[in-house]
């Protein structure tokens, strides 16, 4: 799911921290509504339905824990849930998870770190249908049946390269860190990912020193970009 039709629900009492997310993840093409605080939050999503909410956990009155307790146990409770704590505090994160919280924060952070893990959890929560056939200078390559073709020649992939084109075909134009594709191909280290994403340029790239379909997207991760 893309920025520019999710809707993210930021709860946090502090004004600054507030106002701050809302404009940044604005910013980022995401739709943006803020509570003050949990009762305000009830009333939202009592009303209103989102793709994901923002918890600070150490409100005054009802915290974060309780109002993600109550998400859980009410209507909106597949709504993913990330939590922003404090540093250091081991004990809340852990009961964050233990209740059902899909990632948590710790403040203070930098807003990009906060748009990749929005991106992430959007991206593992909302399953929308890849494309089916992706097409790249040429080559054509087809994840549900595991192809990649240059007219009638199939081009040979390892499982590795295999796992990593597909997981980005699965969302072209878009951005996937390094993180995520450690954890979702058998890759399992981050440099390891580095070195796959160099084999397979040499496969789909015209010139794998200069790759127009497999970019580098600077301090986060690649993305994949079609014709």
């Amino acid at each position: 799911m893309s920025g520019d039709n999710a809707h993210i629900l930021v709860v946090d009492d502090d004004d600054r921290i507030r106002d701050l997310l809302k404009r940044f993840l604005a910013r980022e093409g995401y739709r943006v509504t803020s509570a003050p605080g949990a009762e305000t939050a009830r009333k939202l999503m009592d009303t209103m339905t989102f793709d994901l909410a923002i918890l600070d956990i150490m409100m005054p009155g009802e915290d974060g824990l309780s109002l993600l307790k109550a998400i859980r146990d009410g209507r909106n409770k597949d709504t993913p849930v990330m939590l922003l704590t404090a540093r250091g505090q081991t004990t809340d994160r852990i009961e964050g998870l233990k209740r059902g919280a899909d990632d948590y924060l710790a403040k203070p952070f930098e807003p990009e770190e906060l748009s990749l893990r929005c991106a992430a959890i959007l991206r593992r929560t909302h399953t929308e249908d890849p494309p089916e056939e992706v097409e790249m200078s040429g080559l054509v390559f087809n994840a549900e049946r595991g192809e990649l073709r240059e007219g009638d020649k199939r081009i040979r992939l390892t499982e590795a390269e295999l796992q990593l084109l597909t997981v980005l075909a699965a969302h072209p134009g878009e951005p996937v860190s390094r993180e995520e594709l450690a954890a979702v191909t058998s890759a399992g280290l981050e440099r390891s990912v580095d070195v796959q994403v160099t084999r397979l340029r040499r496969k789909i790239e015209p010139n794998p020193k200069e790759p127009i379909h497999l970019q580098t997207v600077r301090g986060v991760g690649y993305r994949l970009m079609p014709d």
